[in-house]
């Protein structure tokens, strides 16, 4: 039997951004156009406004209506949760937060939970986070600070087929494997890195292997001065 090649998306970390005028989005295009010039060109986006304020469900209606055939968002998780709580007691947040995100239905994507820096590793809030996080959505833990990257932390994640997010804000960050598809978030220096074509090609090498192996692989890139997060992916996404 064929073994399933994994499906490929690449997108940016958000799209909102007005110094991508005239170098991402034409001058003529009025701003409320964006997303359809954006979802026009990629099949995925990170959605960041969901970290900082949950919106009403009507916008979350809005962006089902809005989306293209096949298009997926992914939201952040809530701030409240993920820093202000640090996943205690997490069954509240996480119920409010689904609640809203489910009514994008097929057009939604991974949940990505980013903890906040200089918190030291706590296995007893990531385990009790992870079991009451539900399983029917793709959830991707980012760790920025590297005391979680042990074993343990993988350990529970593979438990519940969660991803660990692969980034470089971390020096040497392990490119370990913990669910069945892979998360890749490339941020760069002051998120104003311009990545060489040598250093695409060799994630673009990673990103084969992972979809020959029938992983699914999501790509964002959040350099969004200058417009390099839209350039560096169109790069990626060629060599890939």
């Amino acid at each position: 039997m064929t073994r399933r090649k994994g499906e490929f998306r690449i997108g940016t970390s958000g799209y909102q951004y007005d110094h991508w005028r005239g170098v991402f989005y034409p001058e003529d295009i009025p701003k409320m156009r964006w997303y359809e010039h954006y979802a026009s060109r990629f099949d995925t986006v990170e959605i960041n406004n969901t970290f900082y304020n949950l919106p009403k469900p009507e916008t979350f209606d809005d962006w089902r209506k809005r989306a293209p055939e096949g298009f997926l968002y992914v939201l952040k998780f809530s701030r409240y949760g993920s820093h202000l709580k640090r996943l205690k007691d997490p069954e509240g947040p996480i119920e409010k937060f689904t609640e809203c995100a489910k009514r994008l239905q097929g057009f939604l994507g991974p949940i990505l939970v980013q903890l906040p820096p200089k918190w030291n590793v706590n296995v007893e809030r990531l385990a009790g986070f992870l079991e009451a996080a539900p399983n029917q959505y793709r959830w991707v833990l980012e760790f920025r600070d590297p005391s979680w990257l042990c074993e343990e932390v993988y350990g529970l994640l593979r438990d519940h087929n969660a991803a660990l997010c692969i980034h470089d804000m971390i020096e040497n960050h392990p490119r370990e494997i913990t669910a069945d598809w892979v998360y890749l978030r490339f941020h760069g220096e002051d998120y104003a890195t311009k990545y060489s074509p040598q250093a695409l090609s060799g994630s673009a090498g990673r990103i084969k292997e992972y979809l020959a192996a029938g992983l699914d692989v999501f790509v964002f890139f959040n350099n969004d001065a200058h417009g390099y997060a839209v350039e560096n992916a169109f790069d990626l996404r060629r060599y890939v």
